[in-house]
C-alpha cells in the first residue's frame, strides 16, 4: 500500500515557523525548472510579509472580491499562516521591478479528520458517536494517511496575461505538493477555464458544489 514519506525535521524541504522578514515556506520547494522558464529578470519565490507593499492584493482583486486589507491585518493573516508552515504555501510570481504579478497557492490537507475546535459529534447510548464530519486541513485516516493538496486563488495581473505565468504556477505549486508528499493534487474551476488546466496536465472528476453562508440571511 502506497504511504507518503514523511518529512524529516532535518531535511531542507521541512517547514518551520518563517521569520518577520522571511519566505512562507522553505525557498527549497520551489522548482529549478520553473525558476529558469520564467521570461527574463522574472522570479517566483514564497509569499513574504513585505508582499503587502509589493501588490500581491492587486493581483488577487483580478480573481475575486478582495476588500480594504490594511497592513496591521496582513500582517496578522501571515503570522497566522506562518504558524501553520505545513499546511499553506502561497507563492508569488514578481517582475523586473520586484513587483508580485503572479500568485497561486496549495493547501495540504491532512486525511483522518480528527476535528480541532469543534464540538465532539453526538454519542449514542452506548457512548459511541454515531456521526462525524470534517472541514477542510483537518486530518483523515482514509488513503493511509495520506496529504492531498488543494490549489487556490490563481491569479495572474492582467497586464502580464499571455506570458504563462499561470502555467508556471500551477507547475510550481505542483512540485511543492509532490515535494511534502501529497499523493495528489486538486483544484475547481469554472468550465470556461477548463481548458487551461487541462493543458496543465488536470483532468476532470467530479462537480464542485458549495453553501455559502451569507446566503442563509
Amino acid at each position: 500500500m502506497w504511504s507518503p514519506a514523511p518529512l524529516h525535521p532535518n531535511s531542507p524541504h521541512f517547514p518551520s515557523t518563517s521569520s518577520p522578514t522571511g519566505p512562507l515556506f522553505p525557498t527549497t520547494l520551489i522548482s529549478p525548472d520553473v525558476s529558469s522558464a520564467l521570461p527574463e529578470n522574472y522570479s517566483i519565490r514564497p509569499l513574504q510579509r513585505s508582499d503587502y507593499k509589493a501588490g500581491m492584493l492587486d493581483v488577487l482583486r483580478v480573481l475575486t472580491t478582495v476588500g480594504d486589507i490594511g497592513e496591521k491585518a496582513w500582517n496578522e493573516r501571515y503570522d497566522w499562516l506562518a504558524r501553520r508552515g505545513d499546511e499553506y504555501y502561497i507563492l508569488v510570481v514578481c517582475n523586473a521591478e520586484k513587483k508580485v504579478v503572479g500568485t497561486g497557492a496549495v493547501v495540504v490537507e491532512r486525511k483522518l479528520y480528527v476535528l480541532r475546535s469543534f464540538p465532539p459529534p453526538p454519542a449514542n447510548g452506548l457512548g459511541k458517536p454515531v456521526a462525524n464530519g470534517a472541514m477542510p486541513l483537518a486530518n483523515n485516516s482514509i488513503h493511509n494517511l495520506g496529504l492531498v493538496g488543494h490549489i487556490e486563488d490563481i491569479a495572474v495581473a492582467k497586464d502580464q496575461q499571455g506570458k504563462k505565468l499561470g502555467l508556471r504556477i500551477i507547475q510550481a505549486l505542483g512540485f511543492i505538493a509532490e515535494k511534502v508528499g501529497c499523493y495528489k493534487t486538486i483544484l475547481d474551476c469554472s468550465e470556461t477555464n477548463e481548458g487551461f488546466y487541462v493543458k496543465c496536465g488536470y483532468k476532470r472528476t467530479g462537480l464542485e458544489m458549495a453553501l455559502y453562508n451569507t446566503d442563509k440571511k
